[in-house]
């Protein structure tokens, strides 16, 4: 695997890849023709390698993630199950991000995975894998930014609950800064895209490795008491309270791990936002994943010190015990624990509106094909403002309502997540095995690529995709009834029902496959 000056052309495409694809032209879009996706740039290219990589760090956040959502899987052994289970997650998500980052370098669209599954498919399946994943992966972020945007909302509720003793929080209070954080992103995202979208992402990376680095010094120094080497890396069995197995609790307490770092595709929908983008993707990916497990690794070691009374943060799967932990570390001093929980929340603004970059641009991109209802109004890009501004209030409105699901479920919270996850890394199986069971041979080489390793490294990652997909739909713990099941099964197969049902409906008569390029560079 590596990056190449002359990217090869795998013996140069087949005549019936040719036609699917669409003609070749230069990765830089010096040509004036079209750009990867097979359509006109409509987008400002305003991000080069620093903020391409400081979107996909804040748009990811590792280590804030791994901290405000540390309820999907505390009960699953505690710290040691929250640890070793994260890095469990970035050694698959390795192989994920790998697989990704080598179709970005050959096809950077915004269509993602969507536009992905249709070169590798090739022209005969190219149209409905493609239709079938891109909707997969954009349900799947819309799970992702009602996730994140509820973590922000308890960020929110806690920094109110500080200095406010007798409050009680209610799932209402939650819901309400949620819409507060939801569509303050999105006004940002839908009318200041050129003046203050880049700029959040910036300020996120330094929230995420500045903040960070603030963070964990200060609980490794500020606890007049840390915990023992024992609770915090083989306290497991002792703190597995959800009634399953140790073996059945840690695989489906990865969720955490994988909720952690699982958005490695997340800028590929910003490839026409991005210069040279069969480059800068592909780096943007690969700096996610291993700054991001760096940064929520020496997070999450310093947290678990933190940590003298674990019984506090067991206490339901919809809660945000990162703040009692806080309290814990600083001695309950209100003013640090402040400090500290605004750190996260400014990091999360900055990533939630990141996410809705991603999500709008996921729908904008399936809109512009005519994959979606109304296409014709969610296609269009605002020239004045320079964004899908239709598109991206869509987005935010059925964002809107999945946030009203934790108001009927005390599992709401692990249902977004799951959803989120089990959604898009089907989506990543589905681009993958494509690929596979075509040889690889329907897409052209970028500058990086995977080699002779890249059959091994995609049969890797659908694999552990298939396999934690499925621990992923395990009901948190045992005994469950009706309001404590895991309803990501019954979520997953509504959803494949609805896409399919628009498939017979009206795409399989009136979508058409994009006519994508493929990117080559001249040799110099």
């Amino acid at each position: 695997m590596s990056f190449t000056d002359k990217p090869e052309l795998n013996d140069c495409l087949p005549r019936e890849a040719d036609e699917a694809l669409g003609t070749v032209h230069d990765a830089d879009g010096m040509d004036g023709e079209v750009n990867a996706s097979g359509h006109p740039d409509q987008l400002k290219r305003q991000y080069g390698l620093l903020r391409v990589a400081g979107a996909a760090i804040t748009i990811d956040n590792a280590w804030v993630v791994l901290g405000s959502s540390i309820s999907v899987s505390i009960l699953n052994g505690g710290i040691p199950g929250i640890l070793y289970g994260f890095m469990v997650a970035t050694f698959y998500y390795t192989f994920i991000g790998l697989s990704l980052a080598e179709l970005a370098s050959a096809l950077p669209s915004s269509g993602g995975i969507y536009h992905w599954a249709t070169m590798v498919s090739g022209p005969r399946y190219g149209r409905p894998v493609g239709f079938f994943a891109g909707w997969l992966n954009f349900w799947a972020w819309l799970f992702a930014l009602a996730s994140l945007s509820q973590v922000a909302a308890n960020a929110v509720v806690q920094m109110y609950a500080l200095y406010h003793v007798e409050y009680m929080s209610e799932p209402w209070h939650i819901y309400m800064a949620y819409l507060g954080v939801l569509w303050l992103c999105t006004a940002c995202v839908a009318f200041f895209n050129g003046s203050v979208v880049p700029r959040t992402q910036s300020i996120g990376l330094l929230l995420v490795l500045a903040g960070g680095f603030v963070t964990i010094v200060m609980l490794a120094a500020m606890p007049k008491k840390h915990a023992s080497s024992h609770s915090v890396w083989a306290a497991f069995s002792e703190n597995n309270a959800t009634g399953w197995s140790d073996g059945v609790a840690f695989l489906t307490g990865v969720l955490n791990g994988a909720f952690t770092i699982g958005t490695p595709d997340s800028i590929s929908h910003m490839a026409e936002e991005v210069k040279d983008p069969c480059r800068n993707v592909p780096r943007g990916i690969m700096l996610q994943i291993g700054l991001g497990f760096l940064t929520a690794l020496c997070f999450g070691i310093s947290l678990g010190y933190s940590v003298t009374d674990i019984s506090v943060l067991q206490t339901g799967v919809n809660t945000f015990p990162l703040a009692a932990i806080y309290a814990q570390a600083t001695n309950n001093n209100t003013a640090a624990t402040l400090g500290l929980l605004l750190i996260v929340f400014l990091s999360l603004l900055c990533c939630v509106t990141g996410t809705v970059l991603t999500a709008s641009r996921a729908y904008w991109a399936l809109a512009r094909d005519h994959a979606v209802p109304l296409s014709s109004i969610f296609g269009c890009v605002n020239p004045r403002l320079g964004s899908p501004v239709e598109a991206t209030l869509f987005v935010s409105i059925v964002t809107t309502a999945l946030g009203a699901i934790p108001l009927g479920s005390s599992v709401g919270f692990t249902n977004l997540t799951g959803s989120f996850l089990i959604l898009n890394s089907l989506s990543y199986a589905v681009v993958f095995t494509a690929n596979l069971l075509e040889g690889r041979r329907h897409f052209v080489r970028g500058p990086f690529h995977l080699g002779r390793y890249g059959v091994a490294i995609n049969l890797i990652a659908v694999v552990f995709i298939l396999m934690f997909a499925i621990f992923f739909c395990f009901p948190p713990a045992l005994p469950f009834d009706a309001t404590t099941m895991n309803y990501n099964c019954v979520i997953i197969a509504g959803l494949v029902f609805l896409i399919t049902l628009w498939w017979f409906l009206h795409a399989k008569k009136h979508y058409q496959m994009p006519h994508l390029q493929t990117t080559v560079e001249h040799s110099t």
